[in-house]
Order: structure tokens, then C-alpha cells, then sequence
């Protein structure tokens, strides 16, 4: 398939297909409004300045992005990378740092950056997941404390409906049904229920384009270059780590590099129409594609109706009860846990389960999810690097004959196994000669070449004749490049 034609299947790939993205995509909208005015709360923003930036976004990301059926918005650990700027220097400053985070997205893009993510593990996946479902279902809590008994009623029936409507049919996405039915009840019969208006105050116009009120001046950059690589990176993490979760439940793959560039364009729209950057939205994704969004018109659909929503529909919407949203999430959150690593937990090798956990913990208590990533991958790093030096092995034999001490390694050397490999050979060899057969050993980099030629041209000053043989031509190269001056001979 060429990629004209795979674009165009992205977008209609049937009837069905369009009007299933069509219905899931409304539902993304609904889901995308209360944590889209929660985290502008937690930005310092008025809410329209998130609901605004999730509309362009939304709308920019559809055609430019490289995964279909994923929701973008204005919302996640971005906010909070934003919030500092913001409490400093104002809302301006930020428009500034969006864009500026869209360019650096763009370069990431572009110098295909993104393969970086292979450094994320599965463990470290199934934690990021894990921690998004936790998060998603705690922030739901504040709208469930200190609330009405009708709201709570509200929002199991609302549960009801989302769980058992697809057993009848399965034609509108039972989340949609859930809004309509809880709203009309909450309309026909008053009760004391928060609603959708009492969130945040919704716009009541469009957005116009602007370019941000602030200086051009190098120190508008110093102040705001260190917030827009903060958000740029945080984004991207959030991004792609979210099309890797859709790759998975969809058995397909995207492009992280044009889901970069994408992302990187939608926030310099955004901070023109004066929105803050946004990225990847997990929750709001898996419900998309969890109640049939496959393609690109599910994500343009979330936009497009997000602005119908905010203007026109103004007053319905203001009407919807929050506990309809409440139940949405809760269910969104339910469907995101990974319940499959709990019992992997004791599947697999206890090292993968302290990632897995570590990651979870520190994303949870941060309400960070890059840093929680981050910790997962650098445990991952260090636990792969001990495992790999203990297979690392150092076997003595001694050549009566010629009087001669063999070591022979096998195994990896490198920066974490150098010190063990140097460690085993005894400077103080009694034999006439040594040999270091490294037939079954590789080197990797200049630690370890470093601690081969230490090894050598101590033995040789304690005057032992030394020969190292069996390098692969890989070590060689290493070797040659980096310890040229290294003492005949070397066996090949």
C-alpha cells in the first residue's frame, strides 16, 4: 500500500468505520472537558485557554499527525511544567514557550529522535499505563467527596449504562447514550448535581489568531527556552508513549517521527490562537478507540465537535452532570489498567516487577508521568547492565608445558564489567607467560579497552610475556582505534 492510499484509508476506510469514528469521537469530546478545565486550573489559565488549544490541536493533529484514532489536548504533565511559567510571567510568556516547544518537536520529528523510544521496556509501558489509570481514576475522587446521594446514584447508573448497553446494542457507543439519559434526568428532575457549567467557565466565541504580546528579545528566550524544552519533551513522552499503547490495542503500527512533527505543528497553532502546547491524552485515546475509532475522523471529530460544544451548544452542554463525566472516566480508567501485569508480577523476573512498580509509584506520587518514565527507564538501564556483567566470566587454566597462565573470557565487557574483568587476572603471576583468549568475549567501548590494555602492560611490566588472542574484528577496530600503542603481540 502505497502511502497516499494508506493515508486515505486513514481517513474513510467505510461507512461503518466513519460512523463509528464519528460517535467515538463526540464521546472523546465529552471526556476531554473535564480533565481539559482541570488541568488548566492546575496551569493558572482561564479554562477557555485549554479548550481552545485542544480544538486546534485536535484539528491540526488529525491531518498531520502519524497516528490515526489518537486524541490530543490541552492537558497531562504539561500543565505542570507550565504552571511555573505562568505564576512568573503571565499567560503571554506561555504563548511564547508553546510555540517555541512546537519548533523543538518539529527538529525532534524531523532528526528522528523518536528512537529513543525503543529504550522503553515493557515494564516500563505496563507502569506508565498502570500509573495513567490511577491517576485518571484520582482525579475523579474530588468530584466524588462531599457530594449529594444523588450524585452518587447518578454516577452508578451511569456505570450501568456504559457496562450494560453494548449486551443490547452496540450501535452508539453506550458512554454517548450515558450523557444524553443522565442529562435529561437531571434536567426533568432537578437535584442538587454539579454540572458541567459549574466547572470552569466555557467560551463563548471562536478563537482568533495572535501572535503573543511579549518582547522579542533574547530575554524573552532565556526565560522561556528552559519551560518550552520542558513541555516540548514531556509532551512527546506523553505522546508517543500513548500512540505505543494504541499500536498495541489496535495490532498496528505509526509513525513516532510524524506523530512528533505532527504534535510539534499543532502547538505552534495552538500558541497562535493564543492555547497552551497539549499532547498525547491516554485516557480520552483508549476510550476513543475502545468504542470504535479507528481513523483520523475520530480525532478530528473530537476537535470539530469541541468547538460546537464550547460555542453554539453552550447552554446543553453546561447542563451535563458531572457525574455522567465522572462515570465516563471511571470507566476509561478501568479499561487503561493493565490487570495482566498484576499477576505478571509474579510471572516475571523480579527486576521487571520493581520497574514496573517504581515506575507506577513515581508517576502516581509526582503526578509527573515523564519523570515516572524516566526512573523506569534508568532502572531498566542499570538492571540490564548487572545482569549482562554477571554473565561475564573469566575461566583460568595453566599450560604446564610452556609455563604458560590462560584466561579465557567470555562474556560482555564493558563500562560495568571492566572492573570484574580486570579484577580476576593476578598481577602478581608467578608463569613465564600469560595469554587472554578473548575468542568468546566482545568489547564494547573504551572502559573496556582501557582495562585490557591496563591488564597487559601491567603483566609486562612485571616482565610476564603477554599474548591476547581470539578479538572478533569489532574489538579489534575498538582496540586499534583506542589503544594503538598497545604492546605485539595480539593474536587475531
Amino acid at each position: 500500500m502505497t502511502s497516499l492510499s494508506r493515508y486515505r484509508a486513514e481517513w474513510f476506510s467505510g461507512a461503518t468505520a466513519a460512523r463509528r469514528d464519528v460517535l467515538a469521537g463526540m464521546v472523546g469530546t465529552f471526556a476531554l472537558i473535564p480533565e481539559v478545565i482541570a488541568f488548566s486550573f492546575v496551569a493558572g489559565i482561564d479554562p477557555e485557554v485549554g479548550l481552545f488549544a485542544s480544538f486546534v490541536i485536535g484539528i491540526v493533529i488529525a491531518f498531520a499527525g502519524g497516528r490515526p484514532a489518537m486524541i490530543s489536548g490541552a492537558a497531562g504533565s504539561v500543565a505542570l511544567v507550565a504552571a511555573a511559567l505562568v505564576h512568573a510571567y503571565g499567560l503571554q510568556y506561555l504563548l511564547v514557550a508553546t510555540i517555541l516547544a512546537g519548533a523543538l518537536q518539529i527538529a525532534f520529528g524531523l532528526a528522528k529522535l523518536d528512537i529513543l523510544m525503543r529504550f522503553v521496556s515493557k515494564s516500563v509501558h505496563a507502569g506508565f499505563v498502570n500509573a495513567l489509570a490511577i491517576l485518571i481514576f484520582s482525579a475523579q475522587v474530588p468530584q466524588m467527596v462531599g457530594v449529594s446521594w444523588q450524585a452518587y446514584a447518578m454516577i452508578a447508573g451511569g456505570l450501568a449504562i456504559i457496562y450494560l448497553m453494548p449486551r443490547i446494542s452496540s450501535a452508539i457507543p453506550s458512554p454517548l447514550i450515558c450523557i444524553v439519559v443522565l442529562t435529561a434526568i437531571a434536567m426533568w428532575f432537578p437535584m442538587p448535581l454539579k454540572t458541567v457549567g459549574d466547572l470552569g467557565r466555557l467560551p463563548d466565541s471562536l478563537p482568533s489568531f495572535g501572535l503573543p504580546d511579549v518582547p522579542l528579545t533574547w530575554d524573552t528566550l532565556r526565560i522561556v527556552a528552559p519551560y518550552a524544552f520542558a513541555m516540548a519533551a514531556v509532551g512527546l513522552l506523553e505522546s508517543m508513549m500513548t500512540a505505543s499503547v494504541v499500536d498495541e490495542l489496535t495490532e498496528t503500527t505509526s509513525s513516532k517521527a510524524r506523530e512528533c512533527t505532527g504534535l510539534g505543528l499543532a502547538n505552534i497553532a495552538a500558541g497562535a490562537f493564543g492555547g497552551i502546547a497539549g499532547c498525547g491524552m491516554i485516557g480520552q485515546t483508549v476510550g476513543n478507540v475502545r468504542y470504535g475509532g479507528t481513523g483520523r475522523l475520530s480525532t478530528m471529530v473530537a476537535g470539530v465537535f469541541l468547538l460546537i460544544v464550547m460555542v453554539p451548544l453552550r447552554p446543553w452542554v453546561a447542563q451535563v452532570p458531572v457525574a455522567a463525566l465522572v462515570a465516563i472516566m471511571i470507566m476509561v480508567s478501568i479499561s487503561t489498567f493493565s490487570w495482566g501485569s498484576l499477576r505478571d508480577l509474579a510471572r516475571h523476573p523480579k527486576m521487571s516487577s520493581v520497574v514496573m512498580v517504581a515506575t507506577v509509584v513515581v508517576t502516581v506520587a509526582t503526578h509527573d508521568l515523564s519523570l515516572g518514565v524516566g526512573v523506569g527507564v534508568l532502572l531498566s538501564g542499570v538492571f540490564f547492565a548487572w545482569k549482562v556483567t554477571r554473565m561475564m566470566d573469566v575461566a583460568i587454566e595453566h599450560d604446564v608445558a610452556s609455563d604458560t597462565r590462560i584466561y579465557r573470557v567470555s562474556g560482555q565487557i564493558f563500562f560495568a564489567s571492566a572492573d570484574i574483568f580486570a579484577d580476576r587476572f593476578d598481577l602478581r603471576e608467578t608463569a613465564r607467560a600469560v595469554r587472554v583468549d578473548l575468542t568468546n568475549a566482545h568489547l564494547w567501548d573504551v572502559t573496556a579497552v582501557a582495562a585490557l590494555e591496563d591488564v597487559v602492560g601491567k603483566l609486562r611490566r612485571h616482565g610476564r610475556e603477554v599474548e591476547v588472542i581470539g578479538l572478533n574484528t569489532a574489538s579489534a577496530t575498538l582496540v586499534d582505534r583506542h589503544a594503538p600503542l598497545m604492546m605485539d603481540p595480539i593474536g587475531g
